[in-house]
């Protein structure tokens, strides 16, 4: 049995410094950081994320700046425009998704 190597568990680690989970509902004022961490409880948010399916960004810059933000508290003006476009972004990716489930679960017509 080989056993892992130390260095690859390190930078693997490193690697994800911190993480910070928005949450947004329609009628809100603006998203909320629901989760924040460095470390291991950064590696647990991204693993809890993508258990569930939900989309992780990667970009260090933006969770910086998150990383300032109160647990529970919404994200600054400063922060709108960013996260709006990611938003922005991602729920177009998640309609073309959608429209091609939807597509492709349709019978098919012969004739």
């Amino acid at each position: 049995m080989e056993r892992p190597d130390p260095l690859e568990a390190s930078e693997a680690a490193a690697s994800r410094e911190a993480a910070v989970a928005l949450a947004y509902h329609a009628g809100s004022a603006a998203p909320r950081v629901v989760a924040k961490g460095r470390g291991l409880v950064a590696e647990a948010i991204v693993r809890e994320a993508r258990a569930h399916g939900i989309y992780v960004h990667e970009s260090p810059e933006l969770v910086a700046l998150l990383m300032q933000v109160d647990l529970d508290q919404h994200i600054p003006p400063q922060l709108y425009r960013a996260v709006a476009e990611l938003l922005a972004w991602l729920y177009r990716v998640e309609g073309r998704m959608a429209t091609r489930t939807e597509i492709s679960a349709l019978p098919r017509r012969d004739g």
